[in-house]
């Protein structure tokens, strides 16, 4: 490890440290503009030039590692030189637009002109105009602001696996685009405005509606995949104005996909802010009370046969609302009821058969990753930039077995049947042989494909190919079921299962529940909605209750790998919606049995209680493994591993009731996006 002096300090590092690194470790900022802590080391913006003593000029910190016995100055009067001059050409062309630039206040370069530059321009000439891009309806270009730092060309490549944005041209001539006009069609593309430094990338969606300083910040959880990204959510009174990325280098590092960033203004569109009560003659959904409405919900419960009575839960819901759900359903006698993967012969004394036991940071040290039915790039996107990492930098080879997709990076198709995983099994191919040698296998499931009885023998297929390939090893689990859904976690945990098939229930309470197969609900069967959006389900209802939104809550959320992480409220629930557990909590009241919960710290105690893993917040417990299984199960090899991939922009109420996700939906799947418009 080399020993170095930065401004007299002595510090020891790692070798292969650069020494902009080491001075931050030694507490010296370093000015920066292409230099990324996740991207690699171009060296072009010349701002981190520091006097290394016996270099004859500056030198660039970020690409020139520390050495043993280097004297580094980051303050001498030659560096603040040099870094007023770097400053000055950077400004040349940059248009003094600052006032009406969306990057204001949270921008690199002015933060840096103030802190580093010289108060005076020396130029007189013409300043460069580019032309704008239009790059789809997510991110907003002004190019003649660019400093080509090329840190939106190196994360599309690096992190996204679309390398779709370059460096065009040569000279003063240089600047961003793609090669030929489209659209960025990553789904993680909103990243590049929060690492562009200046003003060049901002959200469209976001322009010109608001300053930073004006949004109150809320530190809280995602709800649109499983994944349970760390956000942060921006609003100005109870308008969810923006969303962020947090840093958490366990989860999401510090990217979101596009459908987190850009959904929001869904919130406020289609929402569900009263009560309301079919009317009989007319059959029109008619406004009414809470007491009224909760009264008839709650004498429909008594007089209905709780064997034919279905309970569903959505794909959003936190586990207050679940285990409240739950409870409430109880007190009426009806235990039947599931989320939207019904996954009901895994039980959680089992737990490790139906999570991630890798860890998604975990899945990066994987060598052979074998895919099963799932397309993680939809279902997890932060989840296969994983894979994408293994793949890139650590040489994994990924195998998949279900339906071809592009996902950005390249794989050992095997085949759509049981048979190609019998085959992986008898180690009959140049995978299989790669699988059975590898130190740290990893089999990744998708949970969709698990669904209900055709999803069992392909789940003991797996079991028996990860003991076959001793895939659960000392220090190492990688067998992994990837889920989809946020809810889907705490179903399984609480045993949420149901025996009364969709199309045989007589009554169907949905929570939240808007997904596609709510067509096979009978036309006799009385429905009872609650949740936050007036979209299938409540098109479908007989009575409405408004819920809140991921937004509008304080709740626990499990990923799929199953950590347990604190969401909180950003805004409050629109007009006279409540918050699941209370509905419930004043629902069963109305049964005159009330649940023994009045707060969110009871009904917390009462989810530890049962579950205590719960109660260690962003911890992953170690759980043991058991490998048994039904070893005696039949299992019909020409099967089809469907790999079901529902539309990415449109997954949920929240989506399918925003417009900029409509726009998306119309730009990147439907191939309609009308490039001829420019970026005003």
């Amino acid at each position: 490890m080399p020993k170095l002096k930065i401004n007299g300090q002595d510090i020891e590092v790692e070798a292969g440290t650069s020494i902009l690194q080491a001075a931050e470790l030694a507490g010296f900022e370093v000015p920066r503009f292409c230099y990324h802590d996740r991207l690699s080391v171009p060296a072009n913006c010349r701002m981190c030039l520091v006097e290394v003593k016996g270099a004859p000029k500056p030198v660039a910190s970020c690409a020139l590692a520390a050495g043993e016995g280097m004297e580094v100055d980051t303050q001498s009067d030659l560096v603040k030189k040099a870094r007023k001059g770097v400053m000055e050409m950077l400004l040349i062309n940059h248009p003094l637009d600052c006032p009406i630039c969306d990057q204001g206040g949270e921008c690199d370069l002015q933060d840096q002109a103030m802190g580093y530059g010289f108060d005076r321009s020396r130029y007189r000439e013409n300043k460069r105009a580019v032309k704008n891009k239009n790059i789809g309806p997510l991110i907003k270009t002004i190019m003649t602001r660019c400093i080509h730092c090329t840190r939106c060309v190196r994360f599309g490549e690096e992190v996204a696996g679309t390398a779709e944005l370059g460096l065009l041209n040569r000279g003063e001539d240089v600047e961003i685009g793609t090669f030929i006009e489209k659209a960025v069609s990553t789904e993680l593309s909103g990243n590049m405005i929060d690492i562009c430094p200046v003003g060049a990338l901002t959200s469209r969606p976001y322009a010109y509606k608001a300053r930073p300083w004006e949004l109150k910040k809320t530190m809280t959880i995602d709800a649109h995949d499983a994944v349970g990204c760390n956000i942060r959510v921006d609003a100005r009174g109870n308008e969810v104005m923006r969303v962020l990325p947090r840093l958490n280098e366990a989860v999401n590092e510090e990217w979101i996909n596009d459908r987190t960033r850009f959904a929001y203004d869904g919130l406020k569109r289609s929402r569900l802010d009263r009560p309301y009560i079919r009317n009989a003659k007319t059959k029109a959904l008619e406004p009414a009370s809470w007491d009224e409405a909760l009264k008839a919900v709650a004498e429909k419960l008594k007089d209905v046969n709780p064997k034919t009575t279905l309970g569903l839960v959505g794909s959003m819901c936190a586990v207050e609302d679940v285990v409240s759900f739950k409870d409430a359903l109880n007190v009426f006698g009806i235990t039947n009821m599931r989320g939207v993967n019904n996954l009901s012969y895994l039980t959680r004394e089992k737990r490790t058969h139906y999570k991630l036991n890798t860890t998604i940071a975990g899945l990066e040290k994987a060598d052979v990753i074998l895919l099963v039915g799932t397309n993680p790039r939809h279902e997890a996107t932060l989840v296969n930039t994983r894979i994408l990492k293994a793949v890139s930098e650590n040489g994994a080879r990924v195998g998949v077995v279900g339906a071809q997709n592009d996902l950005t990076y390249d794989y050992d198709y095997l085949g759509q049947t049981l048979a190609d995983i019998e085959k992986v099994i008898g180690g009959q191919s140049d995978f299989a042989k790669s699988f059975k040698k590898a130190e740290r296998p990893a089999i990744v499931i998708g949970a969709n494909v698990l669904d209900g009885k055709s999803g069992e023998p392909l789940y003991n297929l797996c079991m028996k190919l990860a003991n076959k390939m001793n895939v659960v090893r000392e220090g190492w689990n990688g067998f992994n079921v990837l889920h989809r859904h946020a809810s889907q976690m705490a179903v399984q945990d609480f045993e949420l299962t149901s025996k009364v098939a969709l199309e045989k229930a007589e009554l169907v309470f949905a929570l939240g529940y808007d997904e596609a197969d709510f067509e096979d609900v009978s036309k006799k069967a009385f429905v009872i909605y609650q949740g936050h959006h007036g979209d299938l389900g409540a098109h479908r209802a007989d009575i409405i209750l408004p819920g809140a939104a991921y937004t509008e809550k304080d709740g626990l959320y499990v990923n799929t790998e199953g950590r347990v992480q604190i969401a909180k409220r950003a805004v409050f629930p629109v007009g006279e919606a409540k918050e699941d557990w209370r509905i419930f909590r004043a629902l069963s009241a109305h049964a005159d049995e009330a649940l023994d919960y009045d707060t969110m710290l009871e009904l917390r105690t009462r989810i530890f209680e049962d579950m205590p893993a719960y109660a260690s917040i962003d911890y992953l417990l170690q759980e043991n493994w058991v490998s048994d299984y039904d070893k005696k199960a039949k299992v019909n090899l020409k099967s089809k591993v469907s790999t079901p991939d529902e539309a990415f922009y449109l997954a949920n109420p929240i989506c399918r009731a925003s417009e900029t996700m409509q726009q998306c939906h119309a730009a990147f799947v439907e191939g309609n996006t009308d490039l001829k418009e420019v970026a005003e």
